[in-house]
C-alpha cells in the first residue's frame, strides 16, 4: 500500500487554523478521501494531559527547555499512535501544528534558537516531515485579538483557559511571527504561505488549491 499524505496547518494563535483544518477535512471527505484529523499538543490520551500542562493559563511558570521538551514528548506520542499508523495505512493525515510551531514559539519566541529544535526533531521524530504545510499569517494584530477573545469565550463556556501563551507580550509574538517567515523562506518547497487578512472562504479556496495541486502531483509521481 502506498504511503499516505501528511499535511500540517501552522500559524499564530488566532490565525484561523482550527476553522480551516475542519473545512479542509470536510472538503477531502466529500471527495472520498476522509482524513485522519489530529492536533498538537494533544490528539492522544497522553498528549491531552501534556496539553493541559503546556496551555493552561493557570499552570505555573515553565522553563523554556521544559516547555520544549513537553512539546516533543507530545509529538513523539502522536507520531507513534496516530501519524505513522495513518500514513502506513495510506491515509491523509491532517495535523493542527507540528515541529514548525516548536521552532517558531520556543525557537523564536523563547529565543532557544532553531538548531536545538531541529536537532531534537531529527532525534525524537526521526526527521518525519509533512508533505505539505499550510502557513496562515493574517495580520499580527488581528490574530492576537481573535486568540484572546476566543480564550475568554472558552473559559466562560467550559471553565478552561488555554491562553498561557496569549499572556505573552507583543515582542514575543513578533519573534514567533518572524521565525515563521524564516521557516517559509527556508522550506519553500514544503510550506505554502497564505498571508493577509482574508475571509474564511478566501483562505479556504487557497488551501484547497494548494492541497489539490500537491495531491495531483503525488498521483502523477507514482
Amino acid at each position: 500500500m502506498p504511503r499516505g499524505f501528511f499535511i500540517t496547518l501552522e500559524g499564530l494563535d488566532g490565525s484561523g487554523k482550527t476553522t480551516q483544518i475542519k473545512r479542509l477535512a470536510a472538503w477531502l471527505t466529500n471527495r472520498g478521501q476522509a482524513p485522519i484529523l489530529t492536533r498538537q499538543p494533544g490528539g492522544t490520551e497522553t498528549g491531552d494531559r501534556i496539553r493541559g500542562v503546556i496551555l493552561d493559563a493557570r499552570s505555573g511558570p515553565l522553563a523554556p527547555m521544559t516547555e520544549m521538551a513537553l512539546m516533543f514528548a507530545d509529538r513523539a506520542q502522536a507520531i507513534d499512535e496516530v501519524i505513522k499508523p495513518g500514513l502506513v495505512a495510506g491515509k491523509i493525515v491532517l495535523c493542527d501544528r507540528f515541529t514548525d510551531s516548536t521552532e517558531a514559539y520556543q525557537g523564536g519566541g523563547r529565543q532557544i534558537g532553531s538548531d536545538v529544535v531541529l536537532d531534537l526533531h531529527r532525534l525524537i521524530c526521526g526527521g518525519l516531515q509533512p508533505d505539505l504545510t499550510l502557513l496562515l499569517l493574517p495580520s499580527f494584530e488581528a490574530s492576537l485579538k481573535r486568540a484572546r477573545r476566543r480564550n475568554d469565550r472558552m473559559e466562560a463556556q467550559t471553565g478552561k483557559n488555554e491562553g498561557r501563551f496569549e499572556k505573552e507580550q507583543d515582542d514575543f509574538y513578533q519573534r514567533v511571527w518572524q521565525k515563521y517567515r524564516e521557516i517559509a523562506a527556508r522550506e519553500s518547497d514544503r510550506v505554502v504561505l497564505i498571508e493577509g487578512d482574508m475571509t474564511i472562504e478566501e483562505v479556504h479556496e487557497q488551501i484547497v488549491e494548494a492541497v489539490a495541486a500537491r495531491l495531483m502531483a503525488k498521483i502523477w509521481s507514482k
